[in-house]
């Protein structure tokens, strides 16, 4: 299956800009743990998809694309949000870096894609880049988490 490049670039700006709306939806309402955990526990259901042995790489590799997601590609994102208490409230408190540094990460992740196409299957890369950003976000949601607990302790 032949999918054109002007419909994986319109694909992906479509979902970068469901992203941020969801993440400026977001920011406008107090933060729970439930709103911290529930991303990263529903996402992980899409480990299922290694099950399809179309999907499946060698566990070196996952285990790369989760360390590069959770150690390179976390840290920005670590970097420009912050929890806060407003009164009885904790609100996440982003830099203005914050946007722009989503749209680099898409970014980056739109390039290397293409990259890795050339290389790999379609579902073998749509693999590694899952777990490239489920490591991403494991340790950006976890450390909200910690923030969270350490803000109403």
């Amino acid at each position: 299956m032949s999918i054109s490049p002007g419909l994986t670039a319109v694909a992906a700006v479509a979902g970068l800009a469901g992203v941020l709306a969801w993440r400026i939806r977001e920011g406008q309402t107090p933060v729970t743990v439930r709103k911290i955990l529930i991303p990263p526990v529903g996402m992980a259901t899409g480990f299922s998809m290694f099950f399809v042995p179309a999907f499946r790489v060698p566990i070196t590799w996952a285990l790369g694309a989760f360390l590069i997601g959770a150690i390179a590609l976390a840290y920005p994102l670590l970097l420009t949000s912050r929890l806060e208490r407003k009164g009885e409230a904790i609100m996440m408190r982003r830099s203005g870096a914050f946007f722009t540094v989503v749209i680099v990460l898409a970014a980056i992740r739109y390039l290397a894609r293409g990259y890795f196409d050339s290389l790999l299957t379609m579902e073998q890369t749509g693999g590694l880049f899952f777990v490239l950003a489920f490591g991403m976000i494991l340790r950006w949601r976890m450390s909200m988490f910690f923030e969270y607990r350490a803000l109403t302790a």
